[in-house]
């Protein structure tokens, strides 16, 4: 029998050079990923589950990884590694880049992407 239950990681901190603007892919500048992430867990043992520590290096791994113009193109990344990953049903992506809120006067500028179902 499956048994759904939805995980929460926030503020997985990562790097990365990503953005539209000139100098922005220049050097890594930080970047903050939440995750809700919804998985089947078969049993109460630790291997019936998804490891938060596997879905933390998953988020890091796509900031790390190749430059993207969009915020929105990077949530997707995220939420598609984190979506291949053993017993995830679903995952809400959500990346933060603190220093692009400064330059529009905002608290935070974030997009969100989500790959799979609920059932």
């Amino acid at each position: 029998m499956r048994r759904d239950v939805e995980l929460t990681l926030r503020g997985i901190r990562a790097r990365g050079r990503h953005g539209a603007s000139p100098g922005e892919t220049d050097r890594p500048q930080g970047f903050v990923v939440d995750l809700e992430v919804t998985v089947d867990v078969g049993a109460d043992r630790l291997d019936a589950t998804a490891d938060y520590r596997a879905l933390a290096r998953a988020a890091r791994a796509a900031v790390e990884a190749e430059s993207v113009v969009l915020l929105e193109t990077l949530a997707g990344r995220v939420a598609d590694a984190v979506a291949g990953l053993d017993r995830v049903v679903r995952v809400r992506a959500v990346v933060h880049k603190p220093r692009a809120a400064a330059s529009v006067e905002a608290d935070d500028v974030s997009a969100a992407a989500i790959r799979g179902a609920a059932r």
